[in-house]
């Protein structure tokens, strides 16, 4: 008989050096993003060392930004905080109410 090993991991998160759930996405997507951006600026011509100096700030700010991001919010507040920013704060009616009894007889 061979013998597996259970997956102990199920239904938790994913986690690397402490980065969870979508900020691990966010700080893969980055520096895909700031690779692909240093690459093109070096092909068009632009000099190395400023590639070279350009690529390390932005990827220090990335890094900064993501972990006091995962910091602040956990593993699912970014969404919670859109989520919320998208959520209206009152719901207003600019409708009076003899408008609202005609518009009910005109759709009969």
């Amino acid at each position: 008989m061979a013998d597996f090993q259970i997956n102990k991991g199920i239904g938790r998160t994913v986690e690397f050096k402490g980065l969870k759930a979508q900020y691990l996405f966010i700080f893969a997507g980055g520096l895909l993003g700031l690779f692909i951006a240093i690459v093109i600026l070096y092909m068009i011509g632009i000099n190395q060392y400023v590639c070279l100096t350009l690529g390390l700030i932005s990827g220090g700010i990335l890094i900064w930004k993501t972990f006091a991001l995962n910091n602040k919010y956990g593993a699912h507040g970014l969404m919670k905080v859109s989520a919320r920013k998208k959520h209206p704060q009152y719901i207003s009616r600019h409708y009076t109410v003899l408008s609202l009894i005609n518009f009910q007889n005109q759709s009969r």
